[in-house]
């Protein structure tokens, strides 16, 4: 079966930080990939920015050894590649000066979509808005991609809205957010709106508890400066596992557009009740099986950054009033997974006796590794002897229920930088969505000053131990974390 896609009009995608860490790993293999998947317009263009002094000759080898480096050999070919950086130019821009840009502008065209991708800090978003618009380079239909981290409170999310506002109108700003392009994320909404079977059970009344879990077995991996200035709670749950707890808890949207869809998501996150202290566990990886600690590891010395956060939250609507949500992220797990398990409430009355024990439904969403769902239900034991009840997995990994076409699943970014040029921002943050996400953390940051350090785990277990305790003492118990 050929997927129908959605075609993509030519198109000048310039790329601020071109030769930057991001760009190089996700961005320029995540377009080779699409272009060889022949989801680009024969006339589309892709622009390097960045302050190193080369030639646009010089950039695309450069490109070439990239993506001949992390393509793996049954995606990519001489032919395509050489066809692929054809289109790559290159640009020495100064971001906050004047040089480059006269440069960049004669080499745009008129007639085509612009894309600016600002793959720099935050701090220079503001600097680069503003030279696209005084060399007249962005015009009304232009879009702009900025990256995370969208400010580190809600002051500075809303000066950074602010300041993308006196250049772009909203419907050109696309705040991205790589977890919202995984198939799976995608794939909960097919799930819940375009079949029956679980939309009427999606409530506080059959639904015991959800866990999001989003777990990771690396360290801080050279980004202890930037890193030890987050901490888990800004870097991981206030963008990514909460887009994750919109996506699981919101009402259907009237359609599936770029508006609709993120209304809904607002409406969760405005209904989310403050978390109590008590409700909050932080942690920080000690060193442990071979592995160093966190101070160490950031370079930083003595800090109380967490690299774990866990959270009991609580939504104060109709349909998951009294319906806990745990949510949990860290560095230097035990195994590297991210997961949604929506577990279901136990039959009103069991016809089998106190003997056979009942094992809870189970929908388990596995974004990482392994993209797939999972439900866990309730079967008679084969052969004779009475009825005894096990627990067996209806089992639906994407890769083998979809076979080739599974296979081959689109990374995150291939996807959300081909919305970017439809002009779809249906998997995009709004400005209000990320003023409302930061105004729900600042309390939860804030109240830690009083709650002393972190508490300590050792690198590669399963996190702080005060994290059991969290879901323990409502008679709960995480899911164990599985690669």
């Amino acid at each position: 079966m050929v997927a129908r896609v959605i075609p993509v009009e030519p198109f000048d995608l310039v790329i601020f930080g071109a030769t930057g860490d991001l760009a190089r790993r996700k961005i320029l293999p995540g377009l080779y990939r699409r272009f060889r998947d022949g989801q680009m317009p024969d006339d589309a263009r892709i622009i390097g920015a960045a302050r190193g002094r080369m030639d646009s000759a010089t950039y695309r080898r450069e490109v070439a050894a990239l993506l001949n480096e992390l393509v793996p050999p049954a995606r990519r070919d001489a032919q395509s590649l050489r066809a692929f950086c054809r289109r790559i130019e290159y640009v020495a821009l100064d971001a906050a000066g004047d040089g480059g840009w006269p440069q960049l502008a004669a080499l745009l065209r008129e007639d085509v979509v612009r894309a600016f991708y600002f793959s720099v800090a935050p701090a220079l978003f503001g600097e680069l808005a503003a030279r696209l618009h005084e060399h007249g380079i962005a015009n009304a239909d232009s879009r702009v991609v900025v990256e995370k981290p969208f400010g580190h409170d809600q002051e500075s999310a809303r000066a950074l809205n602010a300041t993308l506002a006196r250049h772009f109108d909203e419907a050109q700003i696309y705040r991205i957010d790589h977890y919202l392009g995984k198939e799976t994320v995608q794939n909960l909404m097919a799930v819940r709106f375009a079949n029956t079977l679980f939309e009427p059970l999606w409530n506080a009344r059959f639904v015991d508890n959800v866990q999001i879990t989003v777990a990771e077995t690396v360290g801080v991996e050279g980004r202890g400066a930037y890193y030890d200035g987050a901490g888990a709670m800004r870097d991981m749950m206030q963008n990514h596992l909460m887009q994750l707890l919109c996506l699981i808890a919101m009402e259907p949207p009237f359609r599936f557009e770029p508006d609709a869809v993120r209304d809904e998501k607002l409406k969760v996150i405005r209904a989310l009740d403050p978390v109590d202290g008590r409700d909050v566990v932080r942690g920080q990886y000690r060193a442990g099986q071979g592995l160093a600690g966190y101070a160490e590891d950031a370079g930083c010395g003595a800090s109380d950054t967490e690299t774990f956060v866990a959270l009991k939250v609580q939504i104060s609507n109709w349909r998951w009033k009294g319906t806990p949500f745990y949510l949990r992220t860290g560095k230097r797990l035990s195994a590297r997974a991210s997961e949604i398990a929506v577990t279901f409430r136990a039959p009103p009355h069991s016809i089998f006796g106190e003997s056979e024990r009942w094992q809870e439904n189970v929908l388990v969403i596995r974004l990482q590794p392994d993209e797939g769902m999972k439900l866990h239900v309730m079967i008679k034991e084969p052969g004779p002897g009475g009825m005894r009840l096990k627990d067996v997995p209806l089992d639906m990994s994407f890769a083998e229920a979809l076979g080739e076409e599974g296979a081959d699943i689109p990374d995150a970014y291939e996807r959300l930088i081909m919305d970017v040029i439809r002009g779809n921002q249906t998997l995009f943050m709004r400005g209000d969505e990320v003023e409302a996400a930061w105004a729900w953390t600042d309390p939860v940051i804030a109240g830690w000053a009083a709650a002393g350090p972190p508490h300590g785990y050792g690198a590669g277990s399963a996190g702080p131990e005060d994290a059991e305790r969290l879901l323990h003492r409502d008679g709960r118990r995480w899911r164990e974390i599985a690669p």
